[in-house]
């Protein structure tokens, strides 16, 4: 016997061509959020540093002390045209052996624009190399690296002003005097400590350098790498976003459930 009578065939066919209409919307949504997915993980990011939390106030440690060449100029002053670009609020600490503070807490990103002015290079004039603008530190200010207190007078600046919410971006080639490691240890213990968050913005830094801080400020700190007009950032990419990472992966769910419970059912005219 190869045909067994079927009452009710109307409502199959009916029920067949509604599993085919499911199945086929599954996989034309799950290449829809496919594709969305591989565009929106291959656009451009629109900003290369993410400097602080959400709703955080900033301090800027930025570090002149001679160290600094002037190839790593062009690597601060992206950085602050980046950070004047966010129309957040910050603070500005200078230091190379001694520090200060060029900017109180809560100042409009938009005034570190003319300190990122001294560190961007103009545009060329009759033929002759460009030079850097001079600056007010270059001579009277730029001598030894101690980064202990670049970072030790930004937080006795928010806890003397109750700063709320408070963080740190340290803009440094962390390539810190062996003599203030001692006192850098202290100060990143109060760091730990308070839970104030450090960003770190290293300037073109040495690998033992980097793994120093890591180690002194361990969860406090995330470091990232500051780079020169034009460079590509060292990340692949932007993160593939959440939303429809999650939706590519429940439609994909959903169509293989689909395929399982609704199983291709044959039947024809006797």
């Amino acid at each position: 016997m190869t045909a067994i009578p079927l009452a009710g065939y109307g409502r199959l066919e009916r029920a067949q061509r509604r599993t085919t209409a499911i199945r086929a919307a599954l996989v034309a949504l799950l290449v829809v959020l496919v594709v969305a997915t591989a565009v929106a993980a291959t656009r451009p990011a629109g900003k290369t540093l993410s400097f602080l939390p959400g709703g955080t106030t900033g301090i800027v440690v930025l570090d002149l002390s001679a160290s600094i060449s002037t190839d790593t100029y062009q690597r601060i002053g992206k950085t602050l045209n980046e950070l004047a670009a966010t129309n957040g609020r910050y603070g500005l600490v200078v230091f190379s052996d001694v520090a200060y503070q060029a900017l109180p807490p809560g100042t409009p990103s938009a005034a570190l624009k003319p300190y990122a002015r001294y560190f961007t290079l103009p545009p060329a004039q009759n033929g002759f190399l460009p030079q850097f603008p001079v600056n007010p530190w270059t001579n009277s200010f730029s001598g030894g690296t101690r980064i202990a207190n670049g970072l030790g007078l930004a937080l006795r600046i928010i806890q003397a002003q109750h700063v709320k919410r408070p963080a740190v971006i340290l803009v440094s080639d962390l390539n810190d005097d062996p003599s203030d490691l001692k006192n850098l240890a202290g100060v990143s213990l109060a760091y730990r400590q308070a839970g104030i968050p450090v960003r770190i913005v290293a300037l073109d830094p040495q690998p033992n350098d980097e793994a120093l801080f890591g180690r002194l400020l361990e969860r406090a700190a995330t470091v990232q790498h500051a780079r020169l007009p034009g460079e590509r950032s060292l990340t692949v990419g932007p993160d593939v976003p959440p939303v429809l990472a999650t939706l590519a992966v429940l439609v994909a769910l959903a169509l293989a459930a689909n395929e399982l419970w609704a199983a291709k059912l044959t039947w024809g005219h006797a």
